[in-house]
């Protein structure tokens, strides 16, 4: 088992009182094991991906990544967790504007004290990348910067992938492309995937999928 999620409960204030997103929701992926998260807007997909990855705290229940308790986290050990444990890809990129393409990729893998140049190289063959490492983001189309930005990810080898709508900024073929060499790169890394999605038919190209409704798993 890599990630464990039990009685996760989450709600937020609003001007008409407490707003309850998650509502004991329980939840399991395995070792090299994909998930998608399909639900309508504000059914909590984003939410427990951002509860999963520290970005947010939970108001009740328990969280178990790789055997570790890490529900109480302080901000310090959930930024440890970030660097060397789980590894983030969204729609936006998130890429840094002021390093070239090759500096992008390597930049989480020297965060977490695990650069290897033989995967960047690897990554960088398989991701399409090796004629544009001297680029700049802004200098990248959408499809290229979404592919740095999992290859940033994945460079560091996390042993848990969060994708929050990874390919909603790309065209159909595109986002195809970008999901098929996800999930070949993050099984040949022995990494798990939990991703968010509104599409169903993305959604039934991964191992499993959970649909969340009013906070549950319906």
């Amino acid at each position: 088992m890599l990630l464990a999620l039990q009685g996760i409960e989450k709600s937020y204030e609003t001007s008409e009182g407490p707003l309850k997103v998650l509502d004991g929701l329980d939840l399991v992926l395995e070792k090299g094991r994909s998930l998608a998260l399909t639900g309508e807007s504000g059914s909590g997909k984003s939410t427990l991906l951002h509860l999963v990855a520290g970005l947010d705290r939970v108001d009740a229940g328990r969280i178990v990544l790789a055997d570790r308790n890490v529900t109480e986290l302080n901000d310090a050990g959930w930024a440890a967790i970030r660097r060397g444990v789980v590894g983030l890809v969204f729609q936006q990129f998130n890429l840094i504007p002021s390093l070239d393409v090759a500096a992008n990729l390597g930049f989480q893998a020297r965060l977490a004290g695990r650069l290897d140049r033989t995967w960047q190289g690897e990554l960088v063959a398989r991701l399409g990348l090796a004629d544009v490492l001297s680029r700049y983001p802004e200098q990248l189309s959408g499809g290229q910067q979404q592919r740095v930005a999992i290859g940033r990810t994945l460079a560091a080898r996390p042993q848990l992938v969060l994708a929050d709508e990874p390919t909603g900024n790309l065209d159909e073929a595109t986002g195809d492309a970008v999901l098929a060499l996800m999930l070949a790169l993050v099984h040949d890394a022995g990494a798990g995937l939990l991703l968010v999605t509104h599409s169903s038919r993305l959604a039934d190209r991964l191992d499993a999928r959970v649909h969340l409704a009013a906070g549950r798993i319906a």
